[in-house]
């Protein structure tokens, strides 16, 4: 609370609930002038409907004598920009309909956390990067901080998350992704090879956005890369899994499994980025699933003898018909349930950015239709609420191999299956 030193318009004690006597034990604006030039320095100011905000600070400073400039982000620009055909962009509406939560509307407090959630979500949105871009140059002008290396790594957290290197003015030459963002920056100014000493000489700032998940962090940085192409990032070649696991019926009617290289015509069940981990993979498998080794290529195919497995009864014989087909199946189907989402409908809950949100890597009829964040488990129950918070990402073999290689090594994570 500011205590205006004039009385409250009838209108705005309608519209806030704040009437003069509530401000008479409140700080005087000239009080706090010191504070909001100390707390703001260096820093972009979000607001919805920053214009409005900005005069208002302008208008008070100027009373004082003191010509108070900063840059400013307005979100309900941005959200015209990110989430076009609102109905309406008033921070309330448009906060429920993204379902935010929000509470003590129209006052500080309230209505500052509602803008900090739709500031984060208009971040996830901002996929050609303005707003960093925006910030970036503007920060340049003040900190000219060109390689001095020490003084970009100092404020970088030790979170998950993408980060963005750049050159004067702003423009993107590297991404990458880390679970420590600070240790990995550090790592590429510190490392002596071609690439380094080249991002070491044209860097200028690093900034970055938290993901909370690996995953999430894996996607965007995949995403990212193919969109603005930076200069120090290899082009990521659709070929960096190198191997796949494919399935087809014999002519006896038994699903066959079969490691092979990646091939871009056939549909896998899921890939691997080298042939070691494709091979530990099956063997795995058939071990868990009393699979028959001539079955899934581990094996010397022969109808007419029982593969090695058969011998240690670890497989029941289908290599020689002891197994009905139908029998064999059913095992070999809930492997591959297990390891494609091919026509499923679900959600990936993994971690978010705070300790009361999550993430969620939305799949739809078998393709990755993008990711999001939430708090509250209606907004990922209720289809069109989840759609609105999703951000849309590409879905291509690249992003499917990432999905499938994190479900497989974090067998935990949270999916929750959605109706057809």
């Amino acid at each position: 609370m500011v205590n205006p030193e004039r009385d409250i318009q009838p209108f705005v004690v309608n519209l806030t609930g704040i009437n003069s006597n509530m401000l008479k034990n409140a700080p005087k604006f000239y009080e706090i002038a010191k504070r909001i030039i100390e707390i703001t320095e260096d820093c972009i100011i979000v607001a919805h409907n920053s214009e409005f905000d900005y005069r208002i600070l302008r208008t008070e400073f100027n009373r004082l004598g003191y010509d108070y400039k900063r840059k400013t982000l307005c979100t309900v620009e941005l959200s015209k920009d990110l989430i076009p055909d609102q109905p309406s962009y008033s921070l309330g509406k448009l906060v429920r309909s993204l379902g935010i939560p929000v509470t003590d509307r129209h006052r500080a407090n309230g209505d500052a956390l509602a803008t900090v959630k739709l500031f984060k979500l208009l971040q996830t949105k901002d996929t050609t990067k303005k707003i960093i871009q925006s910030s970036i140059k503007e920060g340049q002008k003040r900190n000219k901080i060109d390689n001095k290396l020490i003084d970009i790594i100092e404020p970088l957290p030790t979170i998950t998350g993408v980060y963005y290197i750049q050159k004067k003015g702003g423009d993107i030459i590297y991404i990458g992704k880390s679970r420590n963002i600070k240790r990995r920056v550090n790592q590429h100014f510190t490392a002596t090879d071609t690439k380094s000493k080249k991002i070491q000489l044209h860097v200028s700032a690093v900034s970055y956005e938290e993901t909370g998940s690996e995953l999430v962090a894996l996607l965007k940085e995949n995403e990212e890369i193919k969109r603005l192409k930076p200069i120090y990032n290899r082009a990521r070649k659709r070929t960096h899994f190198t191997h796949a696991l494919y399935a087809f019926k014999d002519k006896n009617g038994y699903i066959n499994l079969k490691i092979d290289v990646a091939d871009g015509r056939k549909h896998p069940i899921t890939t691997f980025s080298n042939k070691q981990s494709a091979k530990h993979f099956i063997e795995h498998h058939v071990e868990a699933y009393n699979f028959c080794l001539q079955l899934t290529g581990l094996g010397a195919t022969n109808s007419e003898k029982p593969c090695f497995n058969h011998s240690l009864k670890t497989c029941h014989g289908a290599c020689i018909k002891e197994e009905s087909a139908a029998e064999y199946n059913l095992r070999v189907q809930e492997l591959i349930d297990k390891n494609s989402y091919a026509h499923k409908n679900m959600i990936i809950v993994d971690r978010g950015r705070d300790i009361d949100e999550r993430s969620a890597i939305y799949i739809k009829n078998g393709q990755f239709e993008g990711l999001g964040f939430f708090n509250l488990n209606f907004q990922i129950n209720n289809i069109s609420v989840l759609e609105s918070i999703i951000t849309k990402m590409e879905n291509n073999r690249d992003t499917q191999h990432i999905i499938q290689s994190y479900l497989r090594s974090h067998k935990k994570i949270k999916i929750i299956q959605l109706p057809s």
